[in-house]
Order: C-alpha cells, then structure tokens, then sequence
C-alpha cells in the first residue's frame, strides 16, 4: 500500500457522524450562504485567538489579497516578505498591484531572517508579510519595531500556524491582521476550500465584510468600492465549528507523531527540525533535512512504496512567473541552498502509529545505504 505524506480518511471515520450531522444541520437550516453557521465560526474563531473580528472567506490565497486591501496595500507599493512559501503568498501580493521584495530565511528554523528586514525597507514599504512556516512562528519582535518606527502595516500569514503559538501569545494575534487557510491538509481543515482574516480593527473589518461581497454593503447592495466574491461557504463553516472544538487535540496529536520521529530517527544525519526558543510548534509539516534528499526520496519510493513532498522545492524568486522581479541566483543563498536539502515525513494526528514505524524503520535503512 502506498504511504503519502497526507491522508484524511482516517479522521473522517473517527469523526464521520459529527461531520455528516454539521452537512445535516446547514441543509435543514434554509439559509446556505452567509448564515448562522458562518456567523457563529466567525465568533468563535476570534474567540479562540483573543481578537475582536474574524471574517470569513473562501480560501486562504483570498484572505491575504482582502486582507491587503483592506489594509490599503496596491499599485506602487512594496510588502516584504520570505520567498520559501507557498506560491499563493506572493500570488496575493501581485493580486493588488503591489510589490513583492524578498529577505532571506534562517537556516535554523527555515523562518524570516528578521534582522536583514530593516535593510530592505524603503521609501514605497508599506506592509511587513512574515509567513509563520511549516507550524512556528517568525520572531515577531523586531518585525513590530520596525512597524512602529517606518509606520507600515503588519499581516500575519497564519495557513500554517493554527494554535500555534510565539512567547504566549497565539499565531492571528500577533499583527494588525491575520490571514488563514482551512485547506484540508491544514492543521484545521475544511472539507474543501476556506479561509479566514482576523483583526482587532473595527474599520479593517468593516472593509473585509464589504471586499468579500462584491464592495457591496449587504442592507442596501451599494458598492462603494468593487470587491470580490470570496465568501466562507455554510457547509464549510459548520464543519470548522465542530473542528474547532478539536483543535488542540489536533496539535497534540501531531506533537505525539513529531515526538515519535524525533525518537525513530535521532542518531541519524537527518537533520530534525528544530522548536525556536519561545515558539509552541504545532508541526503543520514535518520537514527535515539532508544533502542527498533527491536520492533519499527515490529509494523510499522505488523501495517501499513511500511518497514524500518537498514544501518548497522552487522559491518563489526563481518561478519564471516571478522573473521580473530581477531575482538573480544566489540572491538569496539560505534559501536556495536549503530548497535543495528539504523534504516532509507524512504528519497528520491520525497517522497510526505502525504506518510511521514502518517510515522511520524506511528512512533509517536508505540512509544507511547511502
């Protein structure tokens, strides 16, 4: 049987009646768009995460684009982001015109090197993107200083961070505003497409309430300024209710497999990854590290039938979409090299415990082949 890095079924039979039942409770309802279920997520969502707002959307590459527009980010300006992400985080940064600018990432943690942030600041900066990666956070520190002292707006992308958690304080808290992802792979997922903003700013919300239906104002259908269509289905917010209520099993269930990985593979030259000082891991993916990592991944499939991913095996720079830009090679050394080195061992709370034996057992017998 083929082994992947990602497989929903599992949890879908454990938690099948719960999901059938939220599918059975938005269809008898009479109201399948902007209802009370999607009411009632966006409440206990921010309840969760100790902000004002959440409004939800219909995928997390749109929470980004809105949440930029609402915080006034377009044509003409720059956002300062990480090129080791996924493509839809810099997609949403041309989506409104403006300007993607790339710092690099440390090879410690695979996160936003703060300290090069301050050098590419210019006079068109306006918005500070941090992409809290594969289940920590960035050091939010430096980035709220920086914020403070040149006056630019601070989004948080969170797709990778649910319950996450920096020095205390919970990922979508940490920034003006907070985008998410529900995809299903995502610490808390959806059965489909979804996503969320969050923020503390009654104006902010006001704006993305309008952005996410057209421009329009729902009492009266003026558009005051064109939005989109980007509205949190009911199906999908019933489900994220009932999921909620599970998320920190969630992230302890993936804590328990990361656990075991650490104990399976310690002893190895398999680099681990490694819980920055302050930061509460939530292990999103479990990305690890080695030189020969092409080889590695060959022989797991032509050996055992082991399907692993690469998150992410082209930075972005480098996409010919994104040629532009003017990103030579070597522009951005850490982040290059390690895109060469990285691979994810299959991480999901449900994954059984014998599967990922038989991964670890894998992973131990190519490396001591190589």
């Amino acid at each position: 049987m083929t082994t992947y890095v990602w497989d929903y079924l599992p949890e879908y039979q454990h938690e099948r009646a719960d999901i059938l039942d939220a599918v059975e409770t938005v269809f008898e309802s009479g109201q399948l768009v902007l209802g009370a279920s999607v009411r009632h997520f966006e409440e206990e969502y921010a309840a969760y995460h100790g902000v004002d707002h959440c409004v939800g959307v219909d995928n997390g590459t749109n929470a980004l684009v809105l949440a930029l527009r609402a915080l006034g980010v377009g044509p003409g300006d720059e956002v300062i982001t990480v090129s080791n992400t996924a493509a839809p985080t810099v997609v949403a940064i041309d989506a409104v015109g403006a300007t993607p600018v790339f710092v690099d990432i440390r090879e410690e943690d695979f996160l936003m090197d703060t300290s090069l942030v301050e050098t590419a600041i210019t006079e068109r900066t306006k918005c500070l993107l941090p992409v809290h990666l594969y289940g920590q956070c960035v050091d939010m520190e430096p980035l709220h200083r920086l914020a403070t002292q040149y006056g630019l707006v601070l989004l948080e992308d969170c797709a990778q961070a649910h319950g996450a958690r920096h020095h205390g304080r919970i990922a979508g808290s940490l920034g003006d505003v907070a985008a998410f992802s529900f995809y299903p792979t995502k610490v808390l997922g959806a059965y489909g497409d979804g996503g969320a903003v969050l923020t503390s700013s009654a104006e902010i919300e006001a704006s993305l309430r309008s952005l996410r239906y057209y421009g329009m104002e729902q009492a009266n259908h003026v558009v005051r300024t064109p939005g989109h269509n980007s509205r949190l289905d009911e199906v999908h917010a019933e489900i994220l209710r009932r999921k909620l209520r599970r998320l920190d099993s969630y992230v302890a269930g993936r804590r328990a497999v990361a656990k075991r990985y650490e104990e399976g593979l310690g002893g190895t030259d398999l680099l681990l990854p490694r819980t920055t000082e302050g930061n509460e891991h939530v292990y999103y993916l479990y990305v690890v590290r080695h030189p020969r990592r092409d080889d590695i991944i060959a022989a797991l499939k032509q050996r055992y039938d082991i399907c692993l991913n690469i998150s992410y095996p082209w930075p972005v720079h480098t996409m010919s979409g994104f040629a532009h830009l003017g990103y030579e090679r070597g522009s951005l050394p850490v982040t290059e090299r390690l895109s060469g080195e990285i691979f994810s061992l299959p991480m999901y709370p449900s994954l059984p415990v014998e599967l990922q034996q038989n991964v670890i057992t894998a992973v131990r017998e190519v490396l001591a082949s190589l």
